[in-house]
């Protein structure tokens, strides 16, 4: 191996200790695709926490030597926006509870440049397939030109709205209040979504939350939380009200009582952890509903 290799292979194996990885091929993913080709060229403006535990700021990387990117922090894609491409070790540890295979369609919505969708593709595989979504033009161009060389992935510039595939697992890289019809109707039965469900409280900067596991079951949705999360705003996927409603069930951290989504028209209820018309976070195990 030559030194680029060796420091991706060494970052991978960092990731896979860190976050408790399963040897195979989400490690292996991370120690082949390129992530410098994803950032633009160096130097690179990475970023750090700042000691006190909720603020960060961004240092430039000693020189332009890839190897610089090969660390488990965020890096600069637009530091006048604040926009990264991910902390890895977090967006590992959500694609190994997607669980995604070789040979799955999968779905990226909010790619970015679209980093984190070749790593997902090099897991599908040449039998599988990646559709990555983004909604800033700009983004989208730069992430059909990084992915050109993998094959079987597919680049869409929009909100994700409209998908046009059936999915066996989506991963949805944005803060949202709720999952877009578009998003659930898209799930194979079986097939995963892992969702940042989030409040803001008006800011415009990260919201607050907790990553939720949706797995379709028919034509219901067992779900579940899976961790805390502050990540960045899906617009298209945010609805003042249920922002609202989501800071008042996380405020009573009972997150371990969610066990489905309902979809079908009821009136708020007791069973009800956060209402929204169309995509209801429920307390209710879904094998109890039969309609």
């Amino acid at each position: 191996m030559d030194e680029l290799e060796l420091a991706r292979r060494f970052y991978a194996e960092e990731l896979q200790a860190a976050c408790g990885l399963d040897p195979g091929p989400l490690v292996n993913a991370f120690a082949s695709v390129p992530r410098e080709r994803f950032l633009g060229p160096g130097p690179w403006r990475l970023c750090v926490m700042d000691g006190t535990g909720v603020g960060f700021n961004y240092h430039t990387s000693p020189d332009d030597n890839p190897r610089h990117v090969y660390h488990n922090v965020p890096i600069a894609i637009d530091e006048s926006r604040v926009l990264n491409n991910g902390q890895p070790g977090t967006l590992a540890a959500w694609i190994q509870n997607l669980n995604p295979v070789a040979g799955e369609t999968i779905v990226h919505i909010g790619c970015g440049t679209g980093y984190y969708s070749a790593i997902l593709a090099e897991v599908a595989g040449a039998t599988g397939s990646v559709t990555a979504v983004e909604v800033d033009p700009e983004l989208a161009a730069r992430a059909r030109d990084n992915l050109s060389g993998y094959p079987g992935t597919t680049v869409i510039q929009g909100d994700g709205s409209v998908l046009g595939v059936s999915a066996d697992a989506i991963l949805v890289n944005a803060g949202a209040t709720h999952a877009l019809p578009a998003w659930l109707e898209a799930l194979k039965d079986g097939g995963r979504m892992l969702l940042p469900l989030t409040f803001d409280m008006g800011t415009g900067a990260a919201g607050k939350g907790s990553v939720l596991r949706i797995v379709r079951d028919g034509y219901r949705f067992n779900a579940g939380f899976a961790g805390m999360v502050a990540i960045y705003p899906c617009t298209s996927a945010r609805d003042p009200q249920m922002n609202q409603t989501l800071q008042r069930a996380f405020m009573q951290w009972q997150l371990g009582q969610v066990q489905s989504i309902r979809t079908e028209t009821h009136e708020p209820g007791p069973t009800c952890w956060a209402h929204r018309e169309g995509f209801c976070v429920s307390k209710e195990p879904v094998e109890l509903r039969t309609v």
